[in-house]
């Protein structure tokens, strides 16, 4: 399965302009969503409220690769604290993007009853990735570089230099 797979078919429901509020949502809440979390502050913080969470946080902090590779482009995430859905202190979202299948399926049954649309990224967990520390380096790096370039062609922006 292609990373982050785009089909043509499968159009965003909501247009950039139309959206106020996002939540992107993965199965821990310490790799993927506080990543593209952080990525769209960076570059659209101005412009929507964003927030993340897990199905089922197992730990206290953010993925240190993840907070690595991060904080090479500036971001940090280190201070992250994985929550869940039953976490978050505002449950009204515009838009919600899952990362996982977990998350999907997770999301499509709590918004059942809510005015929210719900997207579905496929994303690689990098956490399955072994091998030397640079190689999972690597696969974080991958994971970061490809949801900049899906959030920014979603929300439609220049990236900012250097980043």
């Amino acid at each position: 399965m292609p990373f982050l797979q785009d089909n043509p078919a499968l159009t965003p429901a909501l247009r950039p302009d139309e959206i106020g509020s996002i939540l992107f949502m993965c199965n821990f809440n310490a790799i993927r969503s506080p990543m593209a979390a952080a990525l769209t502050r960076h570059y659209f913080g101005h412009r929507y409220f964003v927030e993340s969470a897990g199905i089922r946080p197992e730990s206290e902090t953010a993925n240190p690769f993840a907070a690595a590779v991060m904080e090479e482009i500036g971001l940090s995430i280190e201070e992250h604290t994985p929550k869940t859905l039953e976490d978050l202190e505002d449950s009204s979202f515009d838009l919600i993007v899952t990362l996982s299948p977990e998350s999907h399926h997770k999301a499509l049954d709590w918004t059942r009853t809510m005015a929210c649309e719900v997207e579905y990224w496929p994303t690689l967990d990098p956490s399955l990735v072994s091998g030397s520390r640079e190689t999972i380096l690597t696969a974080y790096r991958d994971l970061r570089d490809r949801l900049k370039d899906k959030i920014l062609t979603r929300f439609e922006a220049a990236p900012s230099p250097g980043l």
